[in-house]
């Protein structure tokens, strides 16, 4: 998320009530988490595991549990609890603001789109010509949709991220800043579920085609003309690249990349990255000459067992 008017990290560090390390006038244009972090911006991190992740990322400044060596051209700002420090930024740049009306004022809505009864449009939404958007649709907060995009009924676009840290008390929600962009002539069907980035865009490419029931987390970025069918779930900070297929029930786990026309047949799991251009089956997936193979090997083994 970038900030609408850039702060230093004196000013920042004096709203959190924390030190810091680096020049009093170091520039803080936007906030993110690891995953979507870009020059300008900040990114905390309360584990040394990922201490280094967060240093030599593009984040220029970092919200970190303890005092540590600070590197060129950056700024650290020294918190007991980096995530509720920063969940503390997210909310004051970023302040929840409940809707009581149907279509929020500051929704620009093309004249040619269509927009069915019973529709919930948040703050800061466009959307783009002939688009429709079919009955009980929910569009959250900073939802782009460009141009001839189809959103079936019961559809549910930008809700929160499902982002939490674990404590003592319980889980503790991450405040979500972010939202989502479908480009044009993607279609959603009925029941998909579309989550917002934590800060910065869960993205739908340009031409794909999401069936009914299929679930997108957060920051996931689904490439051009994609096709996924009917309960397809993917989680989040997923990257999914041009034409890829993703047959109905496959499972994908978070942070991993499937690579441009491949295909993932039904109800497999895809839990690392795979490569473009090849066909993948079962759990965990491998490509579908390997897995069948597998899978007849495994067909004979009680009479493998039998004859021991």
């Amino acid at each position: 998320m970038k900030l609408k008017n850039a702060c230093t990290v004196k000013e920042i560090a004096e709203l959190l009530g924390c030190t810091f390390v680096g020049s009093p006038g170091h520039i803080v244009s936007g906030i993110n988490e690891i995953h979507k972090v870009e020059s300008g911006d900040l990114v905390f991190v309360d584990h040394p595991k990922y201490y280094a992740k967060a240093l030599k990322s593009a984040a220029d400044t970092i919200l970190i549990d303890q005092k540590v060596d600070c590197p060129k051209g950056k700024a650290l700002i020294v918190s007991e609890t980096p995530f509720d420090d920063y969940n503390k930024l997210a909310r004051h740049f970023s302040p929840f603001s409940p809707q009581k009306v149907a279509v929020n004022e500051k929704a620009e809505i093309h004249e040619s789109a269509i927009i069915y009864p019973n529709v919930f449009i948040g703050s800061n939404v466009k959307i783009g010509a002939g688009s429709i958007i079919y009955a009980g649709v929910s569009i959250g907060d900073n939802t782009i949709i460009d141009d001839h995009v189809v959103v079936g009924p019961n559809t549910v676009i930008g809700h929160s991220a499902f982002y939490y840290k674990k404590k003592a008390t319980g889980y503790d929600r991450m405040h979500t800043c972010g939202g989502v962009h479908l480009k044009s002539n993607v279609e959603l069907g009925a029941l998909c579920t579309i989550d917002a980035g934590v800060s910065a865009l869960t993205v739908v490419g340009e031409g794909s085609k999401l069936d009914n029931q299929v679930h997108v987390g957060h920051d996931t970025i689904i490439g051009e003309s994609c096709l996924l069918a009917a309960g397809v779930g993917l989680a989040g900070c997923v990257i999914i690249e041009d034409h890829v297929t993703l047959w109905g029930q496959v499972g994908c786990a978070s942070d991993v990349v499937i690579g441009e026309g491949a295909v993932v047949l039904g109800q497999s799991g895809v839990t690392k990255s795979l490569t473009g251009g090849r066909t993948y089956f079962g759990t965990p997936c491998a490509e579908v000459k390997s897995k069948y193979r597998e899978m007849a090997a495994l067909r004979k083994l009680p009479e493998i067992l039998e004859n021991l």
